[in-house]
């Protein structure tokens, strides 16, 4: 009988971590298993609603170091110049498109009346399909999938002459973990984001790291945690404005220690040079706990919650699970998107 996803990490990860006793081949083995753990999903039916809008690859949008795929999700109703733009990451195989109508960003989208880019990792780049989030040369301001993901960006905002002072970036476990590193990356490129079930910037640089970071984040200063996610311009000069930041995570997350959470509250409120402390904390809806530094950093804390985005209306894909509150809603009130 399948024990389930937490002992079947335990088991492959502990061969990435100790691979002593056997050949070379160990790490092949143990990738192949996350692989079919993390097996692409399903494409949504044809009975769920579908968008007003229209979804479509785009081919050709810059050098593409990081080799990605990128779709653009165009509204019913043609974006105004000056629009902001949205970015959604997904988690490990999941389908970009199927992950972005089941979250209501789609709907979002056609609601403000702003494209939205669906940067989507290949299986030639990770076997699960999983952003490399803990990977320096993905990573870093100008390399790899984190410099793909700024053409797509920059194509999207020449394409429907955007705001780039009004662009916005969120991501789902992995696709969390990328986000929050394209926030410490290029500071200059986006207003905020939001990590839903993801990890603070910096914590991994490999396979095994990532995996053992997942499974305990372990005690880290706040000071160390900082100095992961600022890196300086050439010239030693520091960015003057860093975006704002929504952290969303359940305290039954199997998968990702909640504990990573709080470790990325402390690295941003570091990185704004905030109090360690909110200066506003309240609980909004049964076992939904929310802490807020002003409107720069907020937590969102689902006592009882998974690994999965929170959704009040889910859809088909199975990382989008009910809650007592939408986290696109509330994370679009915390960009400005959407009324408070």
């Amino acid at each position: 009988m399948d024990d389930g996803w937490p002992a079947r990490l335990t088991r492959f990860s502990r061969r990435l971590l100790h691979p002593a006793r056997g050949s070379g081949r160990v790490l092949e083995h143990a990738l192949r298993e996350v692989s079919g753990l993390l097996a692409p999903l399903p494409h949504l039916p044809d009975t769920l609603a579908r968008p007003a809008g229209a979804l479509r690859a785009v081919t050709s949008f810059g050098a593409n170091p990081g080799a990605l795929g990128m779709l653009l999700y165009e509204p019913a109703t043609p974006p105004r110049p000056g629009a902001p733009l949205l970015v959604l990451l997904h988690g490990c195989g999941q389908d970009a498109g199927g992950f972005a109508l089941a979250t209501g960003f789609m709907a979002l989208a056609d609601r403000i009346g702003a494209p939205l880019l669906l940067p989507e990792q290949q299986a030639g780049n990770n076997g699960g399909r999983c952003f490399n989030w803990f990977e320096p040369d993905d990573t870093r301001r100008g390399g790899g999938e984190a410099a793909s993901i700024r053409q797509m960006v920059a194509h999207a905002l020449r394409q429907f002459r955007g705001d780039a002072e009004q662009v916005f970036v969120a991501g789902l476990s992995a696709g969390g973990a990328m986000a929050a590193a394209l926030l410490a990356a290029y500071p200059d490129v986006f207003a905020a984001g939001a990590v839903v079930a993801g990890l603070p910037v910096g914590v991994a640089t490999d396979v095994s790291s990532a995996l053992a970071r997942m499974r305990a984040a372990g005690p880290e200063s706040r000071e160390a945690l900082v100095a992961r996610a600022a890196p300086v311009r050439e010239g030693g000069i520091r960015w003057p404005r860093w975006p704002r930041l929504s952290v969303w995570h359940g305290s039954a997350d199997p998968t990702v220690d909640p504990r990573n959470a709080d470790a990325l509250v402390a690295q941003w409120t570091g990185v704004l040079g905030l109090p360690a402390e909110p200066d506003a904390e309240a609980e909004v809806a049964p076992g939904v706990r929310r802490r807020a530094w002003g409107r720069a950093v907020e937590q969102w804390q689902l006592a009882g919650f998974g690994h999965a985005f929170p959704a009040r209306v889910p859809g088909a894909d199975p990382f989008v699970l009910p809650a007592p509150v939408s986290a696109t809603e509330a994370i679009a009130r915390f960009w400005g998107l959407a009324r408070e």
